[in-house]
């Protein structure tokens, strides 16, 4: 046929291509002839090009699975100027098919108009998200976040990175807890946001979304979820050139005070703790702050909590109570670390901003905590003797090197307090974070440099899904190993909406295309 056309001129065959395109309203074999030849002529008949999308979409709504599959291959043939946004858009809501082979040939079609045309592509896909139904915009935004990575830098341009951060700032108006790690996943992989700048504009995206400006509510659950999930996807963006001190401000004055009534909607997840931890990582990057001391006053009054005071001896030289103080080391790790690190900016506080009783009283508690923690360091230590390779996989004895590591931790801090004055030298990595090996002589690659990458999760961020939480036991001469558990990891509730954490509005089914 082609041949023929050709001879003639092919544009001259106007109803010709009118049959082919009717065939679509045929038998199997009609249809199945229709779905190779409409894309093949389609360029040769303009004025004919809606009529061809048209019957060509028909084609991909067909029952028959063979019929559908083919017309869905061909569908980037139509991909041609104007018409390339509208095939990306049908592509974007092609993405709900159930059927694997289906969905793979969507994406693939997806990818090869996304060769031809970035921005075009991305038209139709934000469309879809902005607009289309929720199962539409669940797999658009996940097509983004694994496919964006595989493109060459030359369809990534500069231009094409602008247009997906201005779209997703759009997005980011409103989504559900899952879809903003997506859309942090996707805007942390660009390269024109690996830069310094490149990630303070990603903290200030975190933190209008984090409702900084707003007032804390401890005994909501979705704003202790919102909070917890967005500094999540902070703290790895966080270096010395990228400061925390926005977030860490907040936690001090907002959250700390309501730690012991925070809620969350995460079965078996210690808030407090996960908290602490979120401020740990963070405070190593805290710039100037307007409001130190207090902040410091805040905090310091938070580990007095958790720091108790020897037990009262009785007469007989017992002790009077029934019960000796719980020690919570790995509480106390993150609210002695925090301390540590903000206590370098005001390094006279100890000393200068306490008053005498206070500060003997603080050294009364480290005093006691540094004995507790001398026996537990003493019986671990004896516990993991010659012990090596497999023997240390072991859960009991992967539980044990955790502690060790927490207690090792305290220990090195408390002594840091216990010089005169006070000193902040000493540098420890908090238990959770894997230890940075430098070789002698080999400069540490910076995360700061202009054309750097950003801080690597390890995989969704330090796999605090498999972060282990040491709870030592009460007393500080047991010898008995608290209970060890795996931390849960929360998202947001219910579906966007509102301020982006609310319920979003059912769309409309059916054809939009």
């Amino acid at each position: 046929i082609k041949q023929r056309w050709r001879e003639n001129g092919i544009g001259k065959h106007k109803d010709a291509y009118q049959v082919i395109l009717d065939g679509v309203k045929g038998g199997t074999k009609e249809k199945r002839l229709a779905a190779q030849f409409i894309p093949k002529f389609f360029k040769h008949f303009p004025e004919l090009a809606d009529s061809a999308i048209n019957a060509q979409l028909d084609l991909c709504e067909d029952e028959d699975v063979s019929i559908r599959r083919q017309a869905i291959k061909e569908l980037p043939q139509f991909a041609t100027g104007e018409n390339l946004p509208r095939v990306a858009d049908i592509l974007t809501q092609l993405l709900q098919t159930d059927d694997s082979a289906e969905f793979n040939l969507v994406n693939n079609a997806l990818l090869s108009i996304f060769k031809m045309d970035a921005k075009g592509t991305l038209g139709g896909l934000f469309s879809q998200i902005l607009q289309g139904e929720d199962i539409v915009r669940e797999r658009a935004i996940k097509f983004l976040s694994t496919k964006l990575k595989t493109l060459p830098d030359e369809v990534l341009t500069k231009e094409v990175e602008e247009l997906i951060l201005t779209e997703s700032k759009k997005v980011l108006e409103d989504v559900t807890g899952e879809e903003f790690v997506l859309f942090m996943k996707i805007l942390s992989g660009l390269k024109s946001l690996q830069t310094v700048s490149g990630r303070q504009q990603l903290v200030e995206l975190v933190a209008e979304q984090a409702d900084l400006e707003q007032t804390f509510n401890p005994s909501d659950p979705d704003c202790v979820d919102r909070l917890l999930q967005c500094t999540r996807q902070a703290v790895p963006l966080f270096s010395k050139n990228v400061h925390s001190t926005r977030f860490v401000t907040y936690f001090c004055e907002q959250v700390l005070p309501n730690l012991g009534t925070l809620t969350t909607p995460v079965e078996g997840l210690d808030i407090q703790l996960e908290v602490l931890k979120l401020l740990a990582e963070m405070s190593s990057f805290c710039g100037d702050m307007e409001k130190l001391e207090t902040n410091l006053r805040k905090l310091f009054d938070k580990l007095l909590e958790y720091m108790p005071l020897p037990p009262e001896e009785a007469e007989n030289g017992e002790n009077a109570g029934n019960e000796e103080p719980k020690l919570q080391f790995s509480y106390v790790e993150c609210l002695l670390y925090s301390f540590h690190q903000l206590g370098r900016k005001l390094p006279d506080f100890l000393t200068a901003k306490l008053n005498a009783e206070k500060l003997k009283d603080f050294k009364i508690r480290l005093q006691y905590f540094a004995r507790g923690l001398q026996v537990y360091i003493r019986q671990l230590r004896l516990a993991l003797q010659g012990k090596t390779g497999e023997a240390l996989k072991t859960e009991e004895n992967k539980i044990k090197v955790v502690a060790l590591k927490i207690t090792n931790n305290i220990n090195v801090l408390i002594k840091d307090l216990f010089h005169i004055p006070p000193s902040y030298k000493s540098t420890v990595t908090l238990s959770w974070k894997p230890v940075q090996k430098v070789e002698i002589g080999q400069k540490r690659a910076s995360e700061d440099t202009t054309s750097g990458s950003p801080p690597k999760k390890s995989s969704a961020g330090p796999k605090r899904d498999a972060r282990q939480i040491y709870n030592p036991p009460s007393g500080k001469y047991s010898s008995n190993l608290g209970n060890f558990n795996y931390e849960q990891r929360g998202a947001f509730r219910g579906s966007r909406g509102g301020r982006g954490w609310g319920t979003r509005g059912n769309r409309s089914r059916g054809r939009l295309y």
